[in-house]
């Protein structure tokens, strides 16, 4: 078998226009949304680390199964508008898409569908029989900071790849810079000054991808 080539997607304000964790905010009120999207932006911004959030903002939302299912349907509402055509172009160039994310797996799982992307690298949360949130999978990568490049790595191990590129909004992305062929920053629905600055390549429309590639 030959060596895929990988093209490692972040989810959340890059292959769709939300950030799923506000999402889910938003059905416990105003005040409890503008909480937690407050400190996703530190977090994506590089002004906290990732864990100091992660498990904050789930304990506050305390999402129930049916609100993740509709963030699925909003993340492909909300679909990054050249993200099918991109892929198309890509796949038919030997790229292997995948996503790797901060999210949620259950959230993301509609959109990789929608996409044809198989794979899906994320956090996964528990319910009871009820749908009642009673925790998220605290072990996973990406549930803090260096979480994508440990992932990264471990696909390296299980897939050989000839190369790999990530492209992705946040500084959680941009940590994956080293382990990978190319970083390429987005800018589309957040431009985050640090990721603009540090990216080896940065764009504001996924059309734009196929360009950079190497």
């Amino acid at each position: 078998m030959s060596s895929p080539k990988l093209l490692i997607l972040d989810c959340d304000s890059t292959l769709s226009a939300i950030e799923g964790i506000d999402e889910l905010a938003r059905s416990c009120g105003p005040e409890v949304f503008a909480r937690v999207e407050a400190m996703t932006h530190d977090a994506m911004d590089g002004k906290l680390p990732v864990e100091a959030v992660f498990g904050r903002r789930l304990e506050i939302i305390r999402p129930e199964a049916s609100h993740v299912a509709a963030v699925g349907q909003r993340y492909i509402d909300t679909v990054e508008p050249t993200a099918k055509s991109m892929l198309a172009a890509v796949r038919a160039a030997g790229w292997t898409p995948l996503i790797i994310s901060g999210g949620f797996r259950q959230a993301i799982r509609p959109l990789a569908d929608f996409l044809g992307i198989e794979r899906v690298e994320a956090v996964d949360l528990f319910f009871d029989g009820q749908g009642r949130y009673t925790g998220f999978d605290e072990a996973y990568p990406t549930t803090r900071s260096g979480g994508k490049p440990e992932v990264i790595n471990r696909l390296r191990a299980e897939l050989a790849p000839s190369k790999i590129v990530m492209i992705g909004d946040g500084v959680s992305d941009l940590e994956t810079k080293p382990v990978v062929d190319l970083f390429v920053g987005f800018g589309r629905y957040a431009t985050r000054e640090k990721v603009r600055r540090e990216a080896t390549a940065f764009i504001m429309s996924l059309a734009e991808l196929e360009k950079v590639l190497p």
